[in-house]
């Protein structure tokens, strides 16, 4: 049996025989974002809709041409499977998402279903069939536009949460997601069921990177070294309303006052202790919120993330634990936790040797977002390979990857994808 050295060998000359096709990666991507389409650029296509029914159903269409072999599991994850030389051996899985934002733009996830799709079209053309299985995959409701939460599809997956904890979920207009995922996978009858089978070997995701590092720094690809941890409190800040215009300041018990002065607090205490972390006010309400009452309560979220465990982990519980800024009271209540996934050295290094082969310049690089990498890593190994997009927007009709910089992410997947499969 060849060595491994001799296995990354023979992947690096194979993968030199294999090209993706660039001008029908972005034929395809445009075609995609025409379902959904919102405006000139916006997409708008949900989970289990007519819209995404229509989407799985173009990639399926697109999958036959090469001849791969479609499934779907209970959550409507829909796998397309390029056979190895040998049923024996676990797949390496490949994929992303096709649902959006509400006003979502035209290449998150999209982009990494169809590069996977297309790295596997370009092994096929080239004649090369590694010694495992490559299975292409469409992840259900990364999104949780519609139905919350997001990511089921890989949760499912990777057994991070049950069928039965999200069957009974119903959307703003009341449709239940059981009927609604019932009519999804029935929207398919070529594929076959999919029902339980070997965990995969290891999973690959290329996405546009959703940030601005890779664009300001000029670098077309990112190797993707981890994913950040993520915390989402919130805080209800109670003092008491009372008349703006006769209440002295020495008297007030100003709820919005002592909420910025907790921000203030929490926001300084995580950033001197950690110049990687994140601290994010997204949402404030006030009550009563007229213009001439001092506001009796203030509730705000904070999203934190950061990618250092032992920072995330103390930072975190000073965030749980903080003092309630007098003279007000304070309630505390987590909505989310994850901590940090850092992803294997082999699997960041198999990424970045893919990006040397393919002589596309490329840097280690923190994600910052979740991805469904980040469940199936309950399961496997997992890697991610980032794009550029300009000016890191993204969940916008603005976001926009450049033609040359999507095929230079789907090479390096490609060859990424190549020497996994042939270990």
């Amino acid at each position: 049996m060849p060595s491994s050295t001799e296995q990354g060998a023979g992947a690096a000359v194979a993968a030199a025989a294999a090209v993706i096709d660039g001008a029908r990666l972005w034929q395809r991507l445009m075609a995609m974002a025409q379902i959904g389409q919102r405006g000139e650029t916006g997409v708008d296509r949900p989970a289990f809709s007519a819209q995404d029914r229509a989407a799985r159903r173009l990639l399926y269409g697109w999958a036959r041409e090469c001849a791969l072999e479609a499934s779907q599991d209970s959550i409507g994850n829909l796998f397309l499977r390029y056979p190895g030389r040998s049923s024996e051996l676990a797949p390496v899985l490949t994929g992303s998402h096709l649902d959006s934002q509400p006003s979502g733009g035209r290449f998150d996830g999209a982009y990494g279903v169809i590069a996977s799709l297309e790295a596997v079209a370009a092994l096929a053309r080239a004649g090369i069939r590694p010694a495992r299985s490559i299975e292409v995959v469409a992840w259900s409701n990364e999104e949780g536009g519609r139905f919350a939460p997001g990511a089921m599809g890989s949760e499912i997956f990777a057994g991070v949460r049950s069928l039965a904890d999200v069957l009974a979920v119903r959307d703003a207009a009341g449709v239940l997601l059981e009927t609604a995922l019932t009519d999804t996978i029935a929207a398919l009858p070529e594929a076959a069921t999919r029902e339980g089978g070997p965990a995969p070997s290891a999973y690959l995701e290329a996405h546009i990177e959703q940030g601005p590092r890779l664009d300001r720094e000029g670098i077309p690809v990112g190797v993707v070294a981890g994913i950040q941890g993520c915390l989402w409190l919130e805080y209800e800040v109670r003092g008491a309303a009372a008349h703006a215009g006769t209440t002295p300041h020495e008297y007030r018990r100003d709820a919005l006052q002592g909420a910025i002065d907790l921000i203030g607090r929490l926001r300084d205490r995580c950033l001197r202790r950690s110049a990687s972390c994140r601290f994010t006010v997204g949402r404030m309400s006030l009550e009563p919120n007229t213009p001439n009452t001092i506001p009796g309560r203030a509730t705000f979220t904070v999203d934190f993330r950061d990618s250092d465990a032992v920072a995330f982990d103390e930072l975190c519980r000073e965030l749980r634990e903080a003092a309630a800024p007098q003279p007000c009271e304070l309630e505390t209540r987590e909505l989310f936790h994850h901590a940090p996934e850092i992803f294997s050295e082999r699997m960041v290094e198999v990424v970045a040797e893919a990006a040397r082969q393919q002589k596309f310049p490329a840097c280690e690089i923190v994600s910052g977002a979740f991805h469904d990498a980040l469940f199936v890593a309950q399961v496997c190994p997992v890697g991610m390979v980032f794009v550029r997009c300009r000016d890191g927007v993204s969940h916008n009709p603005l976001e926009y990857a450049a033609p040359g910089d999507v095929t230079a992410g789907a090479q390096v997947l490609m060859a990424a994808l190549l020497r996994l499969a042939s270990e």
